[in-house]
């Protein structure tokens, strides 16, 4: 008997919205590549997943430097998908991005992504409540008037 069921899965894929040309009338498409800003929302929701569900994750939307990759894998991701940083900066990144890297588990003593992976899950850090809802009262009073 066969069972069915995912070994993997993506947080979050990208929902592409079609845009309107009001004076052609016509439906046309509208790429906007993600920022680093889209990292956090993946972060935490792969950090609170991670140890609670079997399939593997991958994180995608964000990533555009090794130290996204770096936080992707401590979350608990076994993949972090770079696709906007690529089609900025171009395929050539990929050798920046891994020796960076690289020097980055270097310089921090591990011998491996799998030896972090999961590291700043909500199962591992010591405030768990930090993946809370509880901790939003936290968050906004922690915001400086400038």
């Amino acid at each position: 008997m066969l069972s069915a069921g995912a070994d993997g899965l993506v947080l979050f894929n990208r929902f592409y919205q079609p845009d309107f040309d009001l004076e052609a009338l016509e439906v046309v498409p509208n790429l906007i590549l993600s920022n680093q800003y889209e990292l956090l929302l993946r972060l935490h929701w792969i950090a609170v997943l991670y140890g609670q569900i079997k399939p593997d994750m991958a994180l995608t939307g964000g990533v555009h430097t090794a130290t996204d990759v770096v936080k992707a894998m401590m979350a608990g991701a076994k993949v972090a998908m770079m696709t906007s940083a690529l089609l900025k900066k171009g395929i050539s990144y990929l050798d920046t991005m891994l020796t960076e890297l690289l020097i980055w588990l270097g310089d921090h003593e591990y011998d491996s992504i799998k030896q972090m992976q999961g590291s700043m899950s909500r199962n591992a850090v010591p405030q768990p409540q930090a993946f809370e809802r509880a901790n939003y009262m936290k968050v906004l009073s922690s915001y400086a008037m400038q």
